[in-house]
C-alpha cells in the first residue's frame, strides 16, 4: 500500500499522461499506472532496417492543434508525408494509377461517390457536438448499419467499394458492423471525410521526427509523478471517501480516479460498487478495431524513380492501403501499410510468415517485380495486444450510440473516463486523446 494521493491515472497512453500533466500543474498529487512495460498505448516505438518506426499512432494533420502544441512544447518537429507522383489503385482486380485525389474508377460511380461524401458530411454536420444521440434523425440512422445503408443508397459498385475501403482504412472495421449513426458522429468529430481519409490538407499531412511514440514518451519523462509500469488495474473499489485500485504492483489509493483506457479494456475491470447498468453497457459493447500495421523495407525507394507516390489501395488485397514511409535522404525506402478489418482477424491467425508471403505479393501488384526483394520486414499485430485489444478506436453497433452513448464522458461517483473515444473533436486520434485527458483533470479540479 502506497500513501494516498488525489488522483490515479489508470492508463499511461496520450490521454492519461496529459490528465496527469494537467492534474500535477495545478498542485494535485498524481500516480499514473500502466498495464504495459512502457509508456505511450496505442503509440509504440519500433524499428526496420535501422530507422526509427511507429508501430501505433503517426500521423498529425491540421486542425489537430492539441497534439501539434504538445510536440512543439516538448521540441519535437514534424515533417510532410511524401505525396508526390501517382497513386496505384488496385481495383476489381485491375491495376491503374492516377494523381491528386480522385481515383480511377467509372465516370458514373465517380459522380455518385461526389454526390455520396457531400451527404455524408452534410449529415454529420447536423449532429450536436455533444449528445449526437439527441439528433434528430438519430434513432433511425442508429438503427441501421453503414452497410446497410451502403445497399440501400450506393447503386454503383465503384462507389459502394469506395465507402467500403473507407470504413475499414478509417475504423478497422466492417461496415455491417457499425452503426451509421457512430460512422456520422466519427465524420463530424473528424472534420468530414476528405480531412480523414486525404494526405495534403488531411489527418495523413504530417508526421512526427523520431516518431509520434517520443510525444508520450517525453511527456512521461516530463512529469513528476510516479508512473508503475506493469501494473495492470485488476480492481477499482469506490467509497464516498475515496478510490483504490488492485493492480499486480499493489493496491494505490486517492480521492479520484481517471480510467484512460479504451471501453474494451475497461469492461475487463472488476469494479466494486458496480457501475451503473447502463455505463457497463456501454462498455460491453464498445469493442475495438482489428489492425496489422506493416513496415517493409528496401534498399531505395525504388516507387519513386517510377514516379510513384507509393500510396496504394485495393479492394482485393487484404493489404489494402499503403503510404511511402522512406527517410527523406532516401537512405533507404520503406512503405507503411495496413491489413484491417475482417483480412486482420483472419490474417492474425496465418501468423507472421504468411502474413509475409501475402504483404510481399500485394506489393508486387501495387509497385512491380522490385517490391519482391525487401530487405527487412515488421509487421505489429494490434489485435494480439492484450493491452489494447485491438486498434484504432473503439466503435458502436446500431442501437449502442442511442441507448447507452450518453455516458460515454460520464463521470460516476469518483471515477472519470478518458481515452481517445470519449473525444468531441477528433475521438480515435492523438489529438481526441489528449483532449480527453484535459477535460477529465478539468472534471475533478473544479470539484475541489
Amino acid at each position: 500500500m502506497v500513501a494516498k494521493v488525489d488522483v490515479i491515472v489508470v492508463g499511461a497512453g496520450l490521454a492519461g499522461l496529459k490528465a496527469a500533466q494537467e492534474l500535477e500543474a495545478r498542485g494535485r498529487s498524481v500516480i499514473v499506472i500502466e498495464a504495459r512495460d512502457r509508456v505511450g498505448g496505442r503509440t509504440m516505438p519500433g524499428m526496420i532496417a535501422g530507422e526509427v518506426i511507429d508501430r501505433g499512432g503517426q500521423w498529425v494533420g491540421p486542425g489537430q492543434q492539441l497534439l501539434l502544441g504538445e510536440a512543439a512544447r516538448l521540441g519535437i518537429e514534424t515533417y510532410a508525408q511524401y505525396d508526390k507522383g501517382n497513386q496505384v489503385l488496385h481495383y476489381d482486380g485491375t491495376r491503374r494509377t492516377y494523381s491528386g485525389d480522385t481515383p480511377k474508377l467509372p465516370l458514373l460511380s465517380l459522380l455518385e461517390l461526389d454526390r455520396v461524401v457531400k451527404r455524408w458530411n452534410r449529415e454529420a454536420a447536423t449532429l450536436p457536438m455533444d449528445a449526437p444521440w439527441t439528433a434528430l434523425k438519430a434513432l433511425d440512422w442508429d438503427a441501421q448499419t453503414l452497410e446497410s445503408w451502403i445497399l440501400r443508397n450506393i447503386r454503383t459498385k465503384g462507389a459502394r467499394t469506395f465507402a467500403r475501403l473507407v470504413t475499414r482504412a478509417v475504423f478497422c472495421a466492417e461496415p455491417q458492423q457499425i452503426s451509421y449513426l457512430f460512422f456520422l458522429e466519427y465524420l463530424r468529430s473528424g472534420h468530414g471525410v476528405e480531412h480523414l481519409i486525404g494526405v495534403k490538407g488531411g489527418a495523413q499531412e504530417a508526421k512526427f521526427r523520431g516518431g509520434a511514440h517520443s510525444i508520450s514518451r517525453r511527456l512521461a519523462d516530463s512529469l513528476k509523478s510516479p508512473i508503475v509500469l506493469e501494473a495492470p488495474a485488476r480492481a477499482i473499489a469506490q467509497t464516498d471517501e475515496g478510490v483504490s485500485v488492485r493492480t499486480d504492483k499493489g493496491t494505490f489509493e486517492a480521492s479520484h480516479a481517471i480510467i484512460a483506457v479504451p471501453p474494451a479494456l475497461a469492461s475487463r475491470i472488476h469494479f466494486d460498487a458496480p457501475l451503473p447498468a447502463k455505463h457497463d453497457g456501454l462498455f460491453q459493447r464498445m469493442p475495438m478495431g482489428s489492425v496489422i500495421k506493416v513496415h517493409v523495407a528496401y534498399a531505395e525507394p525504388f516507387w519513386r524513380k517510377a514516379g510513384l507516390s507509393g500510396q496504394a489501395a485495393s479492394d482485393g488485397h487484404a493489404f489494402n492501403v499503403v503510404f511511402d514511409q522512406s527517410p527523406d535522404d532516401e537512405r533507404v525506402g520503406i512503405l507503411v501499410g495496413f491489413i484491417d478489418g475482417a483480412h486482420a482477424i483472419e490474417m492474425s491467425a496465418m501468423g507472421d510468415n504468411a502474413r509475409r508471403q501475402h504483404v510481399i505479393a500485394a506489393l508486387v501488384d501495387y509497385f512491380g517485380p522490385k517490391a519482391a526483394e525487401p530487405i527487412d520486414y515488421v509487421d505489429q499485430d494490434w489485435t494480439a495486444e492484450e493491452w489494447s485489444r485491438g486498434c484504432y478506436v473503439g466503435h458502436m453497433a446500431p442501437g449502442v450510440m442511442t441507448l447507452f452513448g450518453d455516458q460515454i464522458r460520464e463521470p460516476v461517483g469518483r471515477l472519470h473516463w478518458a481515452g481517445t473515444e470519449t473525444a468531441t473533436e477528433w475521438a480515435g486520434y492523438m489529438d481526441g486523446a489528449l483532449q480527453s485527458g484535459i477535460r477529465a483533470a478539468g472534471e475533478i479540479l473544479i470539484r475541489r
